[in-house]
């Protein structure tokens, strides 16, 4: 008896579409952090700089962990819409540059955003095919630890900033993930975040960016 053989469809073996990332969680729950070690591993993916009117840190590079801008630069590209979305958080303004993401889609490279919670919730409704991470702490103890151990804040903006941090957590059913960064455990974050763009990878039906010039 002649053995059955089994054809894989041609369309299967199309490469995988672009994906675009969006990061998100509370301030403190180590964004940057992972960011930072998926681009130091050399991880292969576009990592879009955000912008922003907030004062540059003693720790932080220019043009790499942000573009930092004056408000009256902001407002501009505001106004010539490059931005993809963009919001004031804590005093300052925070934006993902549209034209970077769109000639990464271009080229068919996987995206990765940081933005806010609200940030999220603009990218989601004009392109709800992206993938949403929630980036969340292992409890509102340790976040409030890490914020302390920054020296950024004073004492009524780290308030401030853990009392919207218990309201964004509410905003979980937003997104596709949810991922635990444990204090030291930064890896395990990491190979989390790497399993998830691994599995999108393998997905029946695939998620298909469109990101129009304007």
């Amino acid at each position: 008896m002649k053995k059955a053989s089994y054809k894989i469809d041609p369309s299967i073996r199309l490469p995988p579409k672009p994906l675009l990332i969006v990061l998100s969680g509370p301030s403190g729950t180590g964004k940057d952090a992972i960011l930072s070690r998926m681009k130091k591993a050399g991880y292969p993916i576009e990592f879009i700089t955000t912008v922003t009117t907030r004062p540059q840190r003693a720790n932080e590079k220019k043009n790499v962990d942000y573009h930092f801008v004056s408000t009256e630069r902001f407002n501009q590209m505001i106004e010539r819409k490059e931005f993809l979305e963009h919001a004031k958080v804590y005093g300052n303004w925070y934006g993902v540059p549209r034209e970077p993401v769109k000639q990464a889609l271009d080229r068919g490279r996987d995206i990765i955003v940081k933005v806010d919670i609200q940030g999220a919730a603009t990218i989601k409704k004009i392109l709800p095919q992206a993938v949403f991470i929630f980036l969340v702490p292992p409890s509102m103890e340790e976040l409030a630890t890490r914020l302390n151990q920054r020296h950024t804040e004073s004492p009524f903006d780290l308030g401030l900033r853990l009392k919207t941090a218990e309201e964004e957590m509410k905003q979980l059913p937003l997104f596709d993930y949810v991922v635990v960064n444990k204090q030291d455990e930064i890896e395990l974050a990491v190979s989390a975040i790497e399993a998830i763009i691994t599995a999108e990878k393998h997905r029946v039906t695939p998620r298909e960016i469109s990101l129009s010039a304007d």
